[in-house]
Order: structure tokens, then sequence, then C-alpha cells
């Protein structure tokens, strides 16, 4: 990280020092004092970890809002508007561009799209059509498609994968996501405190391929290998080296953890009875289809390989909360709220924008917890989200923000306190992390001395 930038820690004023409790200090001492309150918090019980949509951006993540180019309603909207649709749907997509279009309001707009289709289409439904604003309305037949059109541009534009390196076949996530440092410093806690818990919000499975190819273990809600079915009953279990146990000692096995996805994954879908399965697959086709214009990504839609894409977990709409009363993800929501409601817990959030209700009720109930702290990393000093980490100090002494620090007259650099700058900047370095990058690249060097020389 450049000299020329710096961090500001935002606590409570009740600390004993100013709002900002890195005052008066220079760039490197800030950075030094925020690590070494993560060193202490991290010997804490309970390591509870909050992550959304912010963390995935430097891999090509999509935000629900922000500029066009990463805005997932745009890019899915532009996308289903170039398929073949019904005049009903032209002109609903023809009057949603008119209203608000890419300001954040997607999830709403959606719900309404959802509710509409259960309300037209549910058997026995007594309700024949719906009329939307501009005397818009949609055929019985036109609803289905759509919707479906939409889950299969989310899925597409959330199904990032690892880049390949051709050199060597294997997987690389980008250097700047931030995803390899970050795991590999959370299970290099000491091994006699708890293990770490991984709550996310989002449907792209980077944190399971980093935790591939990190060789780290993890029990994520589900049993088996081939086709997995969901057992929550996996979260109370744990790893251990046998010989140990036989002897009558107990020692763990040090690179695992906990791993939960509230909203559901692009790799779950229904099985015919009903279950829940979880079966990774190649995702090489969304990356051509993320590549493309919106005219070639509406082909790519309509073709047979995107057909046997699954429903996405939990849609991005408003009906989240109701969704999540139901298994699995009451499930899930269930085990997030015993998690930060256990003594000595440190709730590290990241790249989430507090704009799920349902999860921010989770979070502010937790701050009862006398015994929690909370740190919240935020790249933008002028954010929402710092107001309201200030407003949640009224409920305890514990709430803390991680953000920029911007001189008088200045602007975000967005550089700093990003997910990825705190995963390689930020968090305590792990001897183990390094050896394994050196190992990497000897297997490399030994890739390129064994291919033969062009003639």
């Amino acid at each position: 990280m450049s000299p020329s930038f710096s961090y500001r820690l935002i606590g409570p004023a009740s600390a004993g020092e100013g709002k900002d409790l890195l005052d008066g200090k220079n760039p490197e001492d800030r950075l030094r004092r925020v690590q070494a309150l993560l060193s202490d918090w991290l010997r804490m019980e309970n390591l509870v970890v909050l992550t959304a949509a912010g963390c995935s951006v430097a891999a090509g993540g999509r935000l629900m809002s922000g500029p066009h180019k990463n805005n997932l309603e745009c890019l899915v909207l532009d996308a289903v508007d170039q398929c073949e649709l019904g005049t009903g749907a032209k002109r609903m997509l023809a009057w949603k561009r008119a209203n608000d279009y890419g300001k954040g309001n997607f999830e709403r707009w959606l719900s309404y799209l959802f509710n509409a289709q259960h309300l037209v289409g549910a058997e026995n439904s007594p309700i024949d059509a719906v009329l939307w604003k501009d005397q818009v309305r949609l055929q019985s037949d036109e609803y289905g498609v759509l919707c479906r059109l939409i889950e299969r541009a989310v899925f597409a534009e959330c199904g990032i994968e690892m880049a390949v390196d051709h050199a060597s076949g294997r997987g690389r996530l980008p250097s700047e996501s931030g995803h390899i440092p970050f795991l590999a410093k959370l299970v290099a806690r000491d091994a006699t405190l708890g293990r770490t818990h991984l709550f996310t919000l989002n449907y792209d499975t980077l944190f399971e391929q980093a935790l591939e190819d990190l060789g780290i273990h993890y029990f994520d809600g589900f049993s088996g290998r081939a086709t997995a079915r969901f057992d929550p009953s996996v979260y109370g279990l744990d790893l251990y080296y046998p010989g140990d146990v036989a002897e009558g000692r107990v020692r763990r096995f040090d690179k695992f953890l906990h791993y939960y996805k509230l909203h559901g994954s692009i790799h779950w879908s229904r099985a015919e009875d009903g279950s829940l399965r979880a079966r990774h697959q190649d995702l090489s086709f969304t990356r051509r289809y993320r590549a493309a214009s919106a005219p070639e990504k509406a082909k790519l839609l309509q073709s047979r390989r995107f057909e046997a894409v699954p429903e996405v977990g939990i849609l991005p709409t408003s009906q989240k909360l109701t969704q999540t009363l139901e298994a699995p993800y009451a499930h899930l929501f269930r085990l997030f709220h015993a998690r930060v409601n256990q003594p000595q817990t440190f709730l590290l959030v990241l790249g989430y924008g507090f704009g799920d209700d349902h999860v921010n009720q989770l979070v502010e109930a937790a701050l009862t917890n006398p015994s929690l702290v909370m740190l919240v990393v935020e790249p933008d000093p002028a954010s929402a989200i710092v107001d309201r980490v200030r407003g949640y100090q009224d409920l305890g002494h514990r709430a803390f923000v991680l953000t920029e620090l911007v001189q008088a007259g200045g602007a975000c650099s967005y550089r700093v306190a990003t997910f990825s700058d705190f995963a390689r900047n930020v968090l305590p370095d792990v001897k183990w992390l390094n050896d394994y990058r050196r190992l990497r690249a000897f297997e490399e060097q030994l890739k390129r001395a064994d291919e033969p020389e062009d003639s």
C-alpha cells in the first residue's frame, strides 16, 4: 500500500480516545495499531466472519448498484431485454428502464415480478391477470419465460471461476481478489481457540474455489461427495488426528473451518424428491457469457446449455425474509444467530452494504451480547455504513469501522480498507502462506523445465 494512503478506525468515543482511534499517528503507526487490535480480537474464543458482494468485486463479482459495467440489474436486464419475449414482457422492461434503472431497487422490482408470477400462475389461483403501470399486462406464460431468463442471467453473472493458469493447468484466483491470503490467515489462528465460522451472502463459489486451492477442509452443511445432500448436523462435527484420539489426547486438524451460504449458491439445486443437493459444475461457459455483449448474452441465455442452469438459492428480491423461514435457510440463519451470541465473539464484517433487513436484525441483536466485538471494513468514509456503525455504538461500546483516512478536500481512493487490501495488508501475516506461495512458484519452474523447447 502506498504511504500516501492511510487508515481510520472509528470506535466508541468512550474508549478513552477520539472518534478516530488512530488520531495523531503516522500511516505506518496507524497500520501497526490496527494490526495489534486485530491480533487481540482474533484471540477471542469465537470468530465469526460475515461477507457479501463487495468481497467478490476484485475477482469480477457484481454489485446491486453502481456503474453500469458492474451493476447486476443493468447487466441482467440488458441481456434479457434482447431475448425473444412477448409484448407485455418487453413493455415491462421498458417501464423499468424509465424508472430508477440501475439505482439499487432491483430487489424490490424483482419481488413484484415474482409475486405476480405466483398470483397468476399458481394452481387454483383465482387471479387471471395483473395490470401493471402504463397498462402493461403479461400473459401467464410470459411470466414463466421472463422469470426463468432472469434466473439464468443472475446465475451467469455470479458464475465466477478461478482463472486457469495454462502453464500449470491449475486454477488461480486473481492475486488482487484477496481470497487466498484471507482464508490462509483465518485458519492460522491458535489451534486451542474455537473454529472459524465463515458466513457469506454471495451466490458465487469463489470462497469454495480458494479453499480447494489452499487444501483447507470445510463443512458447508452438506454430506456426501458426488451429489451432496443438505444435512445441517455436519456443522456439529470437527476434524482430529486419529492417533491422538486413540491415545486419549485430542489434537485438531489445523486447516479447517465451517462455511455457511445464507442465501444459497449457484451450485445448489432441488432433486426430484425435494431434497437440496450440491454439485459443483464446470463454469467455463459463464466466462464466455460475462465477456459477451448484451445481444450475444441473449442468445446464450436461450441456448440449450443454459437450460440446465439450476434455480439460484434465493433471488435478490425483497421476499428474502420470507424465504429464509424455509429449509435450508432457516437452519443457516439460526446457526448465524447462535454463533454471534456466543461468549467472547469477534464478528468481522466485510463487503456487506447492510442492505438486508433480516440480516441487520440479527447483527443488531448480537450487539446486546456483552462480550461481542464487531469490526466492519468499509473503504468509503462517506458511506452510510459508517453512520450506521456509529449508531450501533450506542447499543454498546464494541462496534468499530475501519475505513480510509481522507484529508479535507480529498476523495476516497477505494484502495484502502477493501476486502483485498484488508486480506493482504491488514490481517496479520501467516508463515505457511509464504511457504505455499514458494511451493507453487517451484512447481511452476519444474513445469516449465519439463516442457520441450520450440524447435
